[in-house]
């Protein structure tokens, strides 16, 4: 029996800390997928502490052995600083590293030469803005994303989409989400690629913000019928309060499926590699009423787009999973 299986097979039996321990000991042998799903349980703290550090080191030594879904994660997880501080440089001198023997970091590597970034991932130029509306202020920033960028962004999330659901505190069970019919997956921060995380900085330069200010990037397909009913993207209750979002059109072989502020009297027909910025909240900080936005049903084809939600203070995608997981507990 492999050891992943084994380790399975433990905690089957409720025997985590055996399974740490056969999955540990598989990897000083020199296993590097016995590494890999070890540093994995260190990342997801389910079966052990969450440990982004040790979770660092395990990938490292899965790396080494030659392991390409380790190096991948391990380049995401040093550029946006979990587990060390955030170090772009060397995060790019370790996917150059994985380019030379891995055709998927070989491609991240070239796109990335291709954009527009300094030594530091951080935007070089941007687009300037169309301003739609002033109060609350919307913005288009036209060709904001290339179209293999858009592909980029797609490919990264789309083993990962599920139907939207969200908790039910009746039931106490996850629900079809009531108004928004779409398919979703956020891009964690193991799955940041380099491209991903430059659109990111590209996005908090566009919105005048810090990029640790932003969610996770969250990839949302609408199939024919599929909306975003009318809602504020503000959260009751939140302290640090959702203060931007932004919406990137990922394609545009599609009808329909149009982004609508009723109350200004604004209808954005998406086009790909657009960017959509807009403010949620007034200048004291509540929630703009007129910032109300639905994304109208699609008619014909698939709708891609990405969006992020920008908070008033720095977040952390780790903390806003284990909010996730205590409210669906």
């Amino acid at each position: 029996m492999d050891p992943i299986t084994a380790a399975q097979a433990k905690l089957a039996q409720g025997d985590a800390a055996g399974a740490t321990a056969l999955l540990a000991a598989a990897g000083d042998a020199g296993n590097a997928e016995a590494l890999a799903e070890l540093a994995i349980w260190h990342i997801g703290g389910r079966y052990v502490a969450r440990d982004l550090p040790a979770a660092r080191a395990l990938l490292r030594r899965a790396a080494t052995i030659g392991h390409v879904d380790a190096a991948l994660m391990e380049i995401a997880l040093t550029a946006n600083g979990s587990g060390a501080p955030a170090d772009w440089p060397a995060a790019l001198a370790l996917l150059r590293r994985a380019a030379t023997t891995d055709p998927l970091a070989a491609q991240h590597l070239e796109l990335l030469g291709k954009m527009a970034i300094t030594p530091q991932g951080e935007p070089a130029r941007l687009p300037a803005p169309l301003v739609l509306h002033r109060d609350p202020l919307v913005q288009r920033f036209p060709g904001f994303c290339t179209p293999i960028e858009c592909a980029h962004i797609a490919s990264v999330a789309a083993p990962s989409l599920q139907p939207a659901t969200v908790f039910d505190p009746a039931s106490g069970r996850m629900i079809a989400h009531p108004i928004r019919a779409s398919d979703n997956a956020p891009i964690g921060p193991t799955q940041e690629s380099l491209v991903v995380q430059a659109i990111n900085r590209r996005i908090a330069a566009a919105t005048g913000t810090v990029v640790a200010q932003g969610e996770p990037l969250t990839v949302l397909r609408y199939g024919p019928g599929q909306q975003y009913k009318l809602h504020l993207d503000t959260l009751p209750g939140q302290g640090n309060q959702r203060i931007r979002t932004a919406i990137l059109y990922i394609n545009h072989n599609f009808a329909g499926g149009e982004t609508v502020f009723p109350d200004l009297g604004l209808k954005v027909a998406p086009q790909m590699g657009d960017l959509l910025a807009f403010d949620n909240v007034d200048a004291a900080g509540a929630p703009h009423p007129r910032s109300r936005h639905a994304g109208l049903p699609v008619a014909s084809g698939t709708k891609w787009i990405a969006t992020r939600w920008i908070r008033a203070a720095p977040t952390s995608a780790w903390a806003l999973s284990d909010e996730a997981r205590a409210a669906s507990s």
